[in-house]
Order: structure tokens, then C-alpha cells, then sequence
């Protein structure tokens, strides 16, 4: 086992290392997982780690990924995974890098990743984002995730307790769960690179409603906008339409200064126990 695949610090767990032209390899981490599966914000982690290295040896001078689309095939196992990427377009204010992730030589995961830098000194023109209600940190209900939820060994999640009722097994009339999110990987605060970790580290708004575990994010895209300045995030997550099979759902992420520092849109299949 390597450092990175044991280490419970994001920035490792997520490390690349160039093995070839425009290709890197990993070693995906026991601790960033879901049911034995990587987590979707933690391979967009290492998506982004590849997308810079790569765009950065083809002229770049872009410090963050600002927006990252991510579509997960299959999920892949834990241990070494190639990464081969495609520099689409350097440019003076955003560059463009597709990445796929492989193994076996079958891709189970591909990105395209928007990069710029962003200045923490400046303001937003304009934001219509509004910061949302939350119960305070003290009266919010700390999430385990279970014994098969890695992620929550590496996440401090508080859930608010106005929406955290189908833990006891009640159902909501409404798709949506709310709470305090606070990198707890022993090694960083919350940076605009591991954001997008956090954008998806809420549990599924399915859950309120009935639906079972198995939710899987098909697509994932998370856009980065501000860089944060605070340990705890307020994290927001809410179903859009559920039809088909398949849920719509938004995420939104607030820093101390209640301003929007990320937000994420991701499409994922559920399943509720009176469906067959």
C-alpha cells in the first residue's frame, strides 16, 4: 500500500504522479469511499490534480479549476488507476483539459475541466444566491455515515435536525438536507481545489423522501467561485425532479461571509423501496 491510497489527507490521497507523456497515475484511497466505491468529489480531486499538471506543462499559469464536469461510467476499484490527458485549449484567461480515468484499460471515469485563477481579494459584482437557514452547529446532529461510509472518517458533516428525520425513519414531503460541512482530513482547511470534494459529501436529498441507498451519480459538474474563508461551510442539497428513475439535484456551499463559494449539479439514479 502506498502513502496515498492509506493516507487520510486529501492532498495525498488525491497526489498524482506523471508515469508518461500527458499520463499520470494514482492510487485511489480506501478513505475517500462511499459502499467501496471513490467517492464522485474526490475523483473530481484528482481529475482537477491531472488537468493542472497537464495544463500547466502546456503553458498554463491557472492556479484553480473553476468548473469541472465529470461523468462516472463505472466506478472503479480502489488501488492504481492511469489518467491520460488532453490539453484542449490554453488560453490567457481559462484553459480547457480533458482527462479520463482507466483501469484495465477500460475508462470508468472522464472530465472536462475549465481552469482560471481566482483573486480572494476581490468582491462579487453580483450574487442572487441567498444563504439559507440553518440550525446551529451545537443543535445540528453530527453524520456517521455508517460503517460503510468512509468519507465521513475524512468529512465532519452536522447535520440540521429539521431535516435529518429518515435517520429514524421518517419521510419528508420535502427533498432537501441541510448542515455544517468541515474538512476533517487532519492535514487542511477548506481550499478552492477541495471544494470540490465538498460539493459532494452531502447525503442524497433522495433520502428524506423514501429512497433507498443506491444512488448513483451518473453525471457530476461543480463550479468553484470563490475562494473560502472559513473551517465550517453551510452546505445545502435539494432534489429538483425526480422522474424516471433519475433525480436532479443542486448543492449549494456558503463560507463565513455568506458568500456562494461553490455549487454543484449532478443527475444520479435512485430507486424507492415500493419500486420494483
Amino acid at each position: 500500500m502506498t502513502i496515498a491510497s492509506t493516507s487520510r489527507a486529501l492532498r495525498e490521497a488525491a497526489a498524482i504522479e506523471p508515469i508518461g507523456p500527458d499520463t499520470y497515475g494514482v492510487e485511489l484511497s480506501e478513505y475517500y469511499t462511499a459502499a467501496g466505491h471513490p467517492n464522485g468529489g474526490y475523483l473530481q480531486c484528482v481529475m482537477a490534480n491531472a488537468a493542472l499538471a497537464a495544463a500547466s506543462e502546456a503553458g498554463a499559469h491557472h492556479l484553480h479549476t473553476t468548473a469541472i464536469t465529470t461523468n462516472y461510467m463505472s466506478a472503479p476499484t480502489l488501488g492504481a488507476a492511469k489518467i491520460v490527458t488532453d490539453v484542449r485549449k490554453v488560453g490567457r484567461g481559462v484553459s480547457f483539459v480533458h482527462v479520463t480515468l482507466s483501469q484495465e484499460n477500460r475508462i470508468t471515469t472522464e472530465s472536462l475541466v475549465t481552469l482560471g485563477t481566482l483573486d480572494e481579494d476581490s468582491t462579487p459584482r453580483y450574487m442572487d444566491a441567498v444563504p439559507f437557514d440553518i440550525a446551529p452547529r451545537e443543535q445540528c446532529r453530527q453524520s456517521t455515515g455508517g460503517d460503510e461510509i468512509n468519507l465521513m472518517r475524512v468529512a465532519d458533516l452536522r447535520l440540521d435536525p429539521e431535516c435529518a428525520g429518515w435517520w429514524t425513519g421518517e419521510v419528508s414531503p420535502r427533498g432537501e438536507v441541510r448542515g455544517w460541512l468541515r474538512l476533517d482530513d487532519g492535514d487542511a482547511s477548506w481550499n478552492p481545489w477541495s471544494l470540490l470534494f465538498a460539493s459532494d459529501v452531502m447525503p442524497p436529498a433522495t433520502f428524506p423522501l423514501g429512497s433507498s441507498g443506491w444512488v448513483p451519480t451518473l453525471q457530476l459538474t461543480s463550479y468553484v467561485r470563490r475562494i473560502p474563508t472559513s473551517e465550517w461551510l453551510r452546505a445545502r442539497q435539494w432534489c429538483v425532479v425526480i422522474a424516471d428513475g433519475i433525480v436532479d439535484e443542486r448543492c449549494e456551499l456558503f463560507d463565513d461571509r455568506g458568500e456562494l463559494v461553490a455549487a454543484a449539479y449532478q443527475l444520479a439514479m435512485v430507486r424507492f423501496p415500493t419500486e420494483h
